[in-house]
């Protein structure tokens, strides 16, 4: 688990495939609105303005978006990724055909906003728990294709990734539980098959806690426990594994489940509940003589 930009690729190819799915979905054949009323030799600049204070993320991904359409598109970030920015900031300015800055425009802010909205919110938990020696991580609960980007952006925010997917670490979940009979058989089988996969378990009771502890689970999750279970669960398991608390964190919650110690604390709102962090493209249009 990491928390800093460096440590997070985000594929090309995926981006420029999520590029080409936006393009085919939004535009097809043409953006029929521009290109009847803007010339083709028209050229324009654009500011992209913060409308709101937050933290800015995914502009690499939305540069792509233009020069999709115009590969000579001049991108001039005032900012970088990762920055706070303040309401009425100009994050970049961009110079280039007209018609690709109007129609590449909503796609890049698409992107753009959802990133930068994630990261805001999650600097809003970093922020709340900054007093704690705990680590605030991300889920799967992700846009699907969208996967690299928000986890990129958590960490923008300040944030932890947890798993990429359901191939870089094993979670026994209740219905892994009931499949292999008990904790302690789903621990070893998976033990058998992958030996080098760290192990996390769900456990829902003191009982599972103890259980999961004596099967040598890496990290141990306290799904949905009350503030005085999860007192006892990080008493009864100390530095024998990680500890994970999870299930409706809010920021009026993450303070007081940070003080019970544990390691980390997962919320899926980061990215399944985000609100697009406010950006708006003001265009204007160069002479051409």
């Amino acid at each position: 688990m990491t928390n800093n930009l460096d440590s997070i690729t985000v594929d090309n190819v995926v981006v420029e495939a999520l590029i080409d799915r936006a393009f085919d979905e939004d535009v097809q054949s043409g953006d029929v609105t521009t290109n009847a009323i803007v010339d083709k030799t028209q050229q324009a600049r654009a500011v992209w303005v913060a409308k709101e204070q937050g933290i800015v993320a995914g502009l690499d991904v939305a540069k792509q978006v233009f020069e999709y359409l115009d590969p000579l598109v001049v991108w001039e970030p005032n900012v970088e990724d990762g920055t706070i920015v303040d309401e009425g900031t100009e994050i970049v300015t961009l110079k280039g055909r007209a018609r690709a800055l109007l129609t590449a425009e909503r796609i890049a802010l698409n992107i753009a906003q959802r990133m930068s909205g994630i990261a805001t919110m999650t600097q809003k938990f970093v922020d709340a728990v900054d007093e704690y020696s705990v680590e605030i991580l991300d889920t799967r609960k992700t846009v699907p294709g969208f996967r690299q980007l928000d986890k990129y952006a958590v960490q923008a925010g300040g944030g932890t990734n947890h798993r990429m997917g359901l191939y870089d670490m094993a979670m026994v979940k209740d219905n892994h539980i009931v499949a292999a009979g008990n904790i302690t058989e789903a621990v070893q089988k998976i033990r058998n098959s992958s030996p080098e996969i760290q192990v996390e378990v769900e456990t829902v009771t003191l009982d599972q806690v103890r259980e999961a502890l004596a099967a040598g689970a890496d990290v141990i999750m306290l799904d949905n426990m009350s503030i005085e279970q999860m007192n006892k669960a990080v008493e009864i398991i100390g530095s024998r594994a990680h500890t994970e608390a999870s299930g409706n964190v809010t920021l009026d919650t993450v303070k007081e489940i940070a003080a019970t110690g544990v390691d980390y604390i997962s919320i899926g709102a980061l990215t399944h509940s985000v609100k697009a962090f406010d950006i708006s493209q003001r265009l204007t249009y160069i002479n051409n003589h």
